[in-house]
């Protein structure tokens, strides 16, 4: 677990670097927002509660990539979901629904590198020893996000989705997060961020 004056090392980063890509990004982020509103049809903009540190609740802020369904949905996306809209799979690809999040981080609610933040139901759901994982404010990307960085490919390959995420996917992603806070150093966090702008993969 991250003593005082390592959480204080990773915030003062997380509030500079946030704060110099919002200036350089903030651009693409409004037109990434004007496609998406015309293409969706409504507010290009995307809010969902997602759980933060100490497990509480908060909303995570993306561009909108999927169209509005009226048929009960599942929280678990395949690269085959006909919801996603043309400019959302160019989105998800390079990750530009991601850039709101940079305003998460600017708030305190996130940080550059953490264990990406799950809606309810699988975080605030931890017991025991990996409850740990939740002593840190979940990440815009991380080793589990490096090397889950083509989940949706995946999962659109398993036969019930769902339940591979559900039983595969979610107890890895927690084996690997707390390693993560357990083995916390800032030089990890600065080569996990320099993984996912080059795109390589994870060790």
């Amino acid at each position: 677990m991250l003593n005082r004056s390592q959480q204080l090392k990773k915030r003062i980063f997380d509030i500079l670097l946030s704060f110099i890509g919002i200036l350089l990004t903030w651009w693409i982020v409004l037109a990434a927002w004007v496609i998406a509103s015309i293409e969706t049809r409504s507010n290009g903009l995307f809010l969902q509660k997602r759980i933060g540190k100490e497990g509480k609740p908060f909303y995570v802020f993306k561009i909108k990539t999927m169209k509005t369904s009226k048929e009960p949905g599942t929280t678990v996306t395949t690269s085959h979901d006909s919801r996603i809209t043309r400019s959302g799979a160019f989105f998800r690809k390079t990750k530009i629904d991601e850039l709101p999040q940079l305003f998460n981080v600017l708030l305190g609610q996130m940080s550059f590198v953490g264990p990406r933040p799950d809606v309810p139901g699988f975080a605030d759901r931890l017991e025991g020893d990996d409850r740990i994982i939740l002593s840190v404010r979940p990440g815009i990307t991380g080793p589990a996000s490096l090397k889950y960085r083509n989940e949706e490919v995946l999962l659109a390959k398993q036969k019930d989705p769902e339940r591979y995420n559900r039983e595969v996917v979610w107890p890895d992603k927690v084996r690997i997060n707390k390693n993560y806070v357990e083995s916390w150093s800032f030089k990890k966090d600065i080569d996990y961020l320099v993984r996912t702008i080059t795109g390589a993969g994870y060790e």
